[in-house]
């Protein structure tokens, strides 16, 4: 269903509230504030896109620490204008620029959210894509879709609820980090106050891209978690000519072969993935000290005496982890032999599993779709869709991600967005926020 432009009206006539309703009866069902919201988001389009070109074109590469407190100090006076206090909070002990906090206190005892957003992109300043650029409804730059265009998207929706007099009873915090797509280390350094927000919190909404199926907005209830794992395979050595004979070592290839090939026939289940991204053998063979390439050394004539990988393990919940490990470590175990083996894991992103919370939130967003005229939005299936930091805190919240604007080609040159899709998503967003604000929260998890 193509997006529709709703007309102007004047909310204090009575019949220019009707013409509304016979131009798209299911407007029909929206508060008078509600309408209110719908027309602001809509006048204010061309001003969103004038910040988005002005966020964008400012470089905030994860590693680029002034790029980005530079994009968060283009951002504070856009919410101090709203009535929000504004909170830079420092990152350096974990190697990071940092985050931009924005609070807002409303009625007490109504719904407290937290809106999750990021400042940083994967294009670093050397990175050669650096222009924002503009055609017709369609614009590209770095970090336009992932996730600039979900800042603004907040920013529209905060405003829409602002004129429509729903802000001021709202208990909100917008959490924009400032290293999503690198984590700073250690981990409870880097999410402590992301995690400390979503303790306040009853609801956490993540604004990072629109998914979309088939033409189809879809609703994100789960994300996958985004852990490493490194396998080191270790085998005595020496002239090839003997290798499988009595007492001699099969060598580290064909055991680090076995171990992959077992994980690929033993392990896999719906919405788990474990990809090898790097691997080396020989004599000797390792990885780097930042695990991104490998290294080896040998002859056809010598059995290699290492091998190493890396890869990832992608999950949905933290039982399927516990079941993959184990399965892993057991594969590992088994030796071919004269080899040894060892495999250690990181885990960085939880999963974001399809708790009963989030189903219901889906319901409520839902219940918006119905009443702007807008499609229902199915569930998005988890294993299309990778980690975020909403992940860090879905056991303590009940959430909803993907509440950002459309786009396509995230993480490479070209990165686009739809520039209209940022009316329907920061309308939903508005009045999303806005019912739930008059409301006390309550869970279903």
């Amino acid at each position: 269903m193509p997006f529709l432009r709703w007309p102007r009206f004047a909310l204090a006539n009575v019949a220019g509230a009707s013409l509304i309703a016979i131009a798209n009866p299911a407007l029909a069902q929206l508060s008078d504030a509600e309408h209110v919201m719908v027309e602001t988001v809509e006048a204010g389009f061309e001003n969103d896109v004038t910040l988005l070109e002005k966020i964008v074109s400012q470089n905030s590469g994860t590693h680029s620490h002034t790029g980005v407190k530079a994009v968060a100090d283009m951002l504070v006076p856009e919410f101090e204008a709203l009535g929000f206090s504004v909170e830079w909070i420092d990152q350096s002990a974990a190697g990071r620029a940092g985050h931009l906090f924005a609070r807002h206190s409303g009625k007490p005892g109504t719904t407290k959210m937290l809106l999750i957003a990021h400042l940083d992109t994967v294009f670093e300043p050397d990175s050669g894509f650096i222009e924002f650029v503009r055609d017709g409804d369609t614009a590209t730059g770095p970090g336009v879709g992932d996730d600039k265009g979900g800042i603004v998207v907040i920013l529209a929706a905060l405003r829409a609820m602002q004129q429509a007099g729903t802000l001021k009873d709202a208990n909100i915090i917008v959490a924009l980090t400032g290293d999503e797509e690198e984590a700073g280390k250690p981990l409870d350094i880097a999410r402590a106050d992301l995690v400390a927000a979503a303790e306040w919190a009853d609801v956490a909404l993540d604004f990072e891209g629109l998914s979309v199926l088939d033409g189809q907005d879809m609703g994100v209830i789960a994300r996958r978690s985004s852990n490493t794992w490194n396998l080191h395979v270790t085998a005595g050595t020496g002239h090839s000519s003997g290798i499988f004979g009595s007492g001699v070592s099969y060598g580290a290839n064909y055991e680090m072969a076995r171990i992959l090939d077992r994980f690929r026939q033993e392990l896999p289940e719906e919405n788990l993935t474990f990809n090898v991204g790097v691997m080396a053998g020989g004599t000797p063979a390792e990885l780097s000290a930042d695990g991104l390439s490998a290294s080896a050394l040998g002859k056809t004539n010598i059995i290699p005496s290492a091998a190493v990988a890396r890869g990832d393990l992608r999950t949905i919940s933290l039982e399927q982890t516990d079941r993959a490990v184990a399965a892993m470590q057991a594969i590992v175990a088994d030796n071919l032999p004269g080899t040894s083996a060892e495999i250690s894991f990181e885990f960085r992103y939880p999963p974001m599993s399809p708790a009963q919370g989030n189903i219901a939130l889906l319901d409520r967003l839902n219940a918006v779709n119905v009443d702007l005229g807008l499609p229902k939005m199915d569930v998005f299936p988890p294993a299309k869709r990778g980690a975020g930091d909403i992940n860090f805190v879905a056991h303590l919240v009940d959430g909803l991600a993907g509440m950002g604007h459309a786009g396509k080609g995230a993480h490479a040159p070209g990165e686009s967005v739809d520039l209209r899709s940022f009316i329907r998503q920061a309308q939903r967003a508005a009045i999303l926020m806005s019912r739930l604000a008059g409301q006390v929260y309550q869970t279903t998890r």
